[in-house]
């Protein structure tokens, strides 16, 4: 599955249609910070956050501040993660343009 677009905000929200245990999604955010050992990743964006577990990725380089687009299962147990199986590094990308494709790609879905 390619994964529901989300944005980190609408993924937090009380009764969120897309925070459900194992739901396939592609979320954004600007990195925080990336622990090699555990590899787990911690994204941000508009204020929200969100762990990432990029253990099944391989030579994955991660730089905290870079703008990432992950690929993955959402976790539910002992908190929320995501288990990536896609990353980029998406800077340059048009945030806000982004965010108003999305909100017209949605009206036609």
């Amino acid at each position: 599955e390619a994964g529901t677009i989300v944005q980190l905000p609408e993924l937090l929200e009380p009764g969120s249609p897309f925070c459900r245990h194992m739901k396939s999604l592609r979320v954004m955010g600007t990195l925080e910070s990336f622990d090699v050992e555990s590899g787990v990743a911690h994204i941000r964006h508009e204020g929200a956050k969100l762990a990432v577990d990029t253990t099944l990725l391989r030579d994955i380089h991660l730089r905290p501040g870079s703008l990432y687009q992950f690929i993955g299962e959402l976790l539910l147990q002992n908190g929320m993660m995501l288990r990536a199986r896609v990353a980029r590094n998406v800077d340059g990308l048009d945030v806000k343009l982004y965010e108003k494709a999305l909100r017209l790609r949605r009206i036609f879905q």
